[in-house]
């Protein structure tokens, strides 16, 4: 693996994590709702387990509420079990074909307990950075000591900068979501 190589790997390694973090913010609770947070949820329908997004249209016609207008009528009952089921503290209710989920306000406590799980998403989004920036160093210090590359030690010095660069840049990113997502669980 040659140095270029190596710088690409890294950064889309970093790339990946920030994108993960992203996916994975969008399914926090904040004061308003989101069709993000129950996409996901899985729902025991036809047999196996699907994501509610699988089996109904999700919207959000005022900003406190969440309709779920199933594909199938009949899976009603099922998607109302696996949202009580969730834990996302919901509380379905059948209107005829559709199913309606008012969003209560969140406490304090539960806002600071948000907030710290946003932190901890982005700690670990921040960690798998800087495994990426090692493994780039790793495969540089290889493609370094291979002898028909013929590199310098200041090529291989210039790299290993561009990896930090990198990670600094991420950071950011990292940083800059996090704010904006606390920012948002801390509206009322």
């Amino acid at each position: 693996m040659d140095i270029d190589e190596a710088l690409l790997e890294a950064e889309e390694s970093m790339e990946k994590a920030v994108d993960y973090l992203k996916s994975e913010l969008r399914g926090v609770r904040t004061g308003r709702a989101s069709t993000a947070l129950v996409e996901f949820v899985k729902i025991e329908a036809y047999g196996t387990s699907s994501d509610l997004r699988e089996l109904a249209m999700i919207s959000v016609p005022e900003p406190t509420q969440l309709l779920v207008k199933p594909f199938d009528p009949s899976t009603v009952q099922a998607i109302i079990k696996g949202l009580q089921s969730s834990g996302l503290g919901l509380n379905p209710v059948a209107e005829g074909k559709h199913v309606r989920m008012a969003l209560p306000s969140l406490s304090g406590d539960r806002r600071n307990q948000l907030i710290g799980t946003v932190k901890q998403m982005g700690e670990q989004a921040k960690i798998a950075v800087r495994n990426a920036r090692r493994d780039g160093n790793k495969n540089i210090d290889t493609a370094g000591k291979d002898k028909s590359q013929s590199l310098s030690e200041d090529a291989v010095e210039s790299a290993k900068e561009d990896v930090q660069e990198l990670v600094k840049k991420y950071e950011a990113q990292v940083e800059t979501m996090i704010a904006a997502k606390v920012t948002e669980v801390q509206e009322v």
